[in-house]
């Protein structure tokens, strides 16, 4: 329990902060664990980001999964509600996988975190929505949003619900 209750307060300050600026005695101090203890559980930066990430992966797909209507276009107006909202309160600074892969290029368990985590929300879309056929597009989509919505805010997610609307032959409301 220590572990994960460590991975979601790093999770919260990687958030926040990033991943180049937090200092070790940072780091420590959002943990709420002595270095020994943090160092025990994640015994190097990277490890403590992967960790993150992992909390922060299990966090969105339960928050997508809060309420999802079983009807496929509704799940997927539900999963552009819950997005938007996701990117206004849990994601300041912007997709917080896109951002470990632009902070560690070269390693591969963050690459092999970050790719388990978007294969995993792509096979939700595909589910979720019932399309299975266009989980690749809504996948797209998706992602497009998470990264427009730094700039456009909420115009971003009713164009990504559009699209997905038009995508799927619904008339738009």
């Amino acid at each position: 329990m220590i572990q994960h209750d460590i991975a979601a307060r790093l999770e919260a300050l990687f958030s926040q902060r990033g991943f180049a600026e937090p200092s070790v005695s940072e780091l420590k101090a959002a943990s709420g664990v002595s270095l020994r203890t943090l160092y025990r559980h994640f015994p190097s930066k990277e490890s403590m980001v992967i960790g993150a990430l992992q909390h922060r992966h299990e966090r969105y797909l339960a928050f997508l999964e809060d309420e999802v209507p079983s009807d496929g276009a509704a799940a997927l107006s539900h999963l552009y509600q819950r997005l938007g909202h996701w990117m206004k309160h849990e994601a300041p600074n912007g997709c917080m996988s896109i951002n470990a892969l632009a902070a560690f290029p070269d390693n591969r368990d963050v690459s092999d975190a970050v790719t388990r985590h978007k294969r995993e929300t792509l096979h939700w879309l595909g589910t979720r929505s019932r399309r299975e056929d266009l989980a690749n597009e809504l996948f797209l989509i998706h992602e497009g949003a998470s990264s427009a919505w730094l700039v456009l805010g909420d115009t971003a997610i009713e164009a990504a619900l559009s699209t997905t609307l038009t995508l799927l032959g619904k008339p738009r409301k």
